[in-house]
């Protein structure tokens, strides 16, 4: 994908600790989001593509680097960019922001499997994600 794609997220009690700052695994959930958003947008729903093909991608790895804080009532953007796809993984980049400030800094590695096993990601869903 040449371009990124952003997803708003609004900052709510649920979110924060008990002095209303964003809990750190409340990143790592809009972060999620952000990535199921991006197969949403190619037309990839991953419960379709679990009942179709027995597919499913899970995180391998993740690199996170917590910059700046979030806090109650922020309006947030989840930014990611699919880096590069490889047979049976692919690498995201993301960021949250507050605006302009980058409050975090992520690089996600995705693992394509089947039956808890790695499987070659097909060829029409890399072509989509790889924008070719």
């Amino acid at each position: 994908m040449s371009t990124p794609h952003l997803f708003p997220v609004r900052i709510y009690w649920e979110d924060t600790d008990a002095g209303g700052v964003v809990y750190h695994t409340s990143y790592l959930r809009f972060m999620e989001r952000g990535r199921t958003e991006v197969l949403r947008a190619q037309g990839i729903g991953q419960q379709g593509l679990l009942r179709e093909t027995g597919l499913a991608f899970v995180v391998h790895r993740m690199e996170v680097d917590f910059l700046k804080s979030a806090v109650l009532d922020d309006l947030l953007t989840v930014e990611t960019n699919v880096a590069i796809v490889h047979g049976a993984s692919m690498r995201l980049d993301q960021k949250v922001l507050r605006g302009e400030t980058v409050l975090i800094r992520a690089s996600v590695t995705v693992a394509c499997v089947r039956d808890g096993r790695p499987a070659r990601i097909p060829a029409d869903i890399k072509a989509k994600l790889s924008g070719g």
